[in-house]
């Protein structure tokens, strides 16, 4: 009984979420001053503090992005002039254009951009994308092969290319001209193509320098139509998938990434395109706010000001980055993992409504399937860490996954969940068939990807990524090998405080606080994103009073907090934390500030993303008294109270005078009841009748401890 009890105590589901909080030093003084030279609020000054931005200029940029002065692509991009020349004499000549996609959002908007860019140019263009399954990502030798055979001239990539030498060098050989623009890493040996167009080639002061592969088709479509004095027309329909495949791609909402999404998000609700409109509408998104996004009259690429959005259009509703983070984008991703990206390029080109809902009811119900199979699969692959590799986790410091009948188009999702839960790399892989493994990365700061593949480099067959994330295949035998190698890596860097996922953290806020007027603040910041995260706030000691599983697995909850003897209640959800439910009664929380639209009327509420003991209550586990035994009195009962050591942890032990004893551990929500542990029961110590009584202990602890 005793073991089984101790062995269900240390199961991860019946703890809290197990986070490392990384609070930013507060400067009262500096956000002060700085919020009145640039007349914003401290809180928000204090924001822009956290994210490196501490000077009124650096303010007036960040908050005002159309006060940038943006060089012309043509001085950054050493390859552009050559690329458009190559592009005007195509469509002058009507040379056969092909663009090669990729099958992610990045991938599938920039292919769509070009395509539709070009054929209102007059370009004579078609497309191709690899098969996922068969062929993986980039362009390869089969595809320029069938390009040769179709006639084609013009090789254009988009989202790939940029590690492609030997496919890149094969059309060079059939005497097909090529194009590459990319954003990804730059190998050793650039391809040998007649032009290439990647940010990563650019000085790193650059405005562009953060474009994804959308970024840089964008360039490449609006550089041309205004070379050939075409442009009117053009820009808005690009903008709108130029924004989609920006944020669904988390490229960094920074530099121009950050004027041209925040243009983008206020003219996605009125885009003509039909395609942006059927997914907005199956998709279930409403646009909201008061902002005013885009141009102040000045020049984008000398782009006449008729065509630039203003602040004052007459529709100033706008949408937010998690409506495509969250809800368009995953429905156009959906198709890459596992369905076909030609309903994605026909969605996004066409200009027939009709046809555009049929592909977006589509996108819908493949993303429903994709959502089933990232759930089934994230089930199975936690059953597998909890029973064969939880023991030794702290030991290996990275997780290694691998089970048969795993769709791998979705496993990468899978993995970033397990980072999220387990706070350590994750390598989660399929088999495709007996002898060979695909697999997928996802890492904490500390830890490179790419540089941990290169490491086992010669166990794999191909592979590639950055510092985050990366894809890999292996010959299945390899397996026990690979495990070993990237266990051995993950020692060299990780350490023992680096295995909990990092939760970093703006400021502390009373509940109080929390109304409409601080939400419309925090819109200053928007567009939120990468290296533009969402403000994050806690807020110590709350109560929570309601609670309860919504969905598939959120616990959607209510929280109080007393100020100045007035009790404040506010709305929250925890996505996905149905496995730690319940939470205890009181503990400290961090949380995003989200709306909530119902019948018609909005509310403030809390995103929860982290939750932990109040700190009285840590710092007693962490170091309890010394002498630290007492007695106490609880509803006209006498108690003893104290805290032992029981194996490296201690625990808190209270005893009744019928001599049973009630016992904690630090961060479980689990205890043990009973006059021994042989017969003890479990029972959840954050229900009020258990929770009230611990509460009374440690104020007496905490007596005993100020004494001393």
């Amino acid at each position: 009984m005793l073991d089984q009890a101790v062995s269900e105590l240390s199961k991860p589901r019946r703890r809290l979420p197990d986070q490392r909080w990384q609070i930013y030093p507060q400067k009262p003084e500096f956000a002060q001053n700085l919020a009145i030279l640039t007349n914003i609020s401290p809180i928000i000054s204090q924001l822009l503090i956290n994210r490196g931005i501490e000077t009124p200029e650096q303010v007036q940029a960040f908050l005002n992005p159309e006060s940038l002065i943006l060089p012309s692509p043509l001085e950054d991009f050493p390859d552009l002039a050559i690329s458009l020349e190559l592009l005007e004499n195509a469509i002058a000549s009507q040379t056969k254009i092909a663009i090669c996609g990729d099958y992610d959002a990045d991938g599938m908007t920039s292919t769509a951009l070009l395509l539709r860019s070009l054929r209102t140019l007059g370009a004579q263009v078609d497309y191709a994308i690899p098969s996922r399954m068969h062929e993986g990502y980039g362009i390869n030798k089969r595809i320029v092969e069938e390009f040769h055979s179709e006639g084609v001239g013009l090789i254009l990539t988009v989202d790939n290319g940029i590690s492609a030498f030997e496919p890149v060098a094969r059309a060079r050989e059939l005497g097909l001209a090529v194009i590459i623009t990319d954003h990804h890493d730059i190998p050793q040996k650039l391809p040998p193509a007649n032009a290439i167009l990647n940010p990563k080639l650019i000085a790193e002061s650059s405005p562009y320098r953060g474009v994804a592969g959308v970024g840089v088709a964008y360039i490449l479509a609006v550089s041309l139509a205004q070379q050939l004095g075409q442009a009117k027309g053009l820009i808005q329909p690009m903008l709108a998938l130029f924004t989609l495949g920006t944020i669904a791609d988390l490229a960094p909402l920074t530099g121009v990434n950050r004027r041209w999404v925040k243009r983008g998000l206020q003219h996605l609700p009125k885009s003509h395109l039909p395609g942006i409109q059927a997914l907005i509408q199956v998709g279930g998104v409403q646009a909201r706010g008061d902002e005013k996004a885009g141009g102040d009259g000045k020049k984008e690429f000398n782009i006449p000001n008729s065509l630039l959005l203003t602040p004052n259009s007459s529709n100033p509703k706008s949408l937010k980055p998690e409506d495509i983070g969250f809800r368009l984008g995953p429905r156009i991703n959906a198709i890459g993992r596992i369905g076909n990206p030609q309903t994605v390029i026909e969605l996004l080109t066409t200009d027939d409504m009709g046809v555009a809902l049929e592909r977006a009811m589509q996108c819908e119900q493949v993303n429903a399937s994709r959502q089933e199979m990232c759930q089934q699969i994230e089930q199975e692959a936690i059953a597998y860490v909890e029973t064969q590799q939880i023991p030794s986790l702290h030991k290996d410091r990275v997780l290694i996954v691998v089970q048969p009948n795993w769709h791998h188009g979705v496993i990468g999702i899978v993995a970033s969940r397990l980072v999220e839960r387990y706070g350590v790399p994750v390598f989660i892989g399929t088999y495709e068939d007996e002898g060979h493994i695909r697999g997928s990365a996802r890492s904490i700061p500390e830890f490179h990807v790419f540089e941990a593949l290169e490491y086992c480099h010669d166990l794999l067959g191909k592979f590639g990524g950055h510092k985050a994330a990366g894809g890999f295949s292996l010959p299945a035998e390899n397996l026990q090998m690979l495990r070993s190698r990237l266990i051995e890596f993950a020692n060299q860097c990780l350490e023992p405080q680096h295995l909990k996922p990092l939760l970093k953290i703006d400021a502390e806020v009373n509940l109080n606080h929390i109304n409409q007027q601080l939400y419309q603040q925090l819109n200053a910041l928007h567009p939120c994103g990468m290296d533009n995260p969402d403000p994050v706030f806690w807020t110590p000691n709350v109560q929570v009073v309601e609670q309860k599983i919504v969905g598939k697995g959120h616990i959607k909850l209510t929280v109080a907090q007393t100020v100045e003897n007035q009790e404040y209640r506010i709305k929250a959800i925890a996505w996905r934390w149905g496995d730690y439910f319940h939470l205890p009664s009181r503990v400290d929380i961090a949380y995003k500030l989200r709306e909530n639209y119902f019948n018609g009327n909005t509310s403030i509420e809390l995103e929860l993303i982290g939750v932990r003991l109040p700190i009285p209550i840590q710092q007693f586990f962490a170091s309890p008294p010394i002498q630290s035994s007492t007695t106490f009195e609880y509803n006209q009962r006498q108690y003893t109270c104290g805290f032992y050591k029981n194996g490296i942890e201690a625990e808190l032990r209270i005893r009744n005078s019928e001599g049973k004893v009630l016992v904690i551990q630090p961060g479980h929500i689990i205890g043990l009841l009973g006059t021994n542990r042989q017969n003890a029961k479990e029972v959840n110590i954050s229900q009020p009748q258990y929770d009230n009584i611990i509460q009374a202990a440690l104020q007496a602890l905490s007596v005993l401890s100020a004494e001393l």
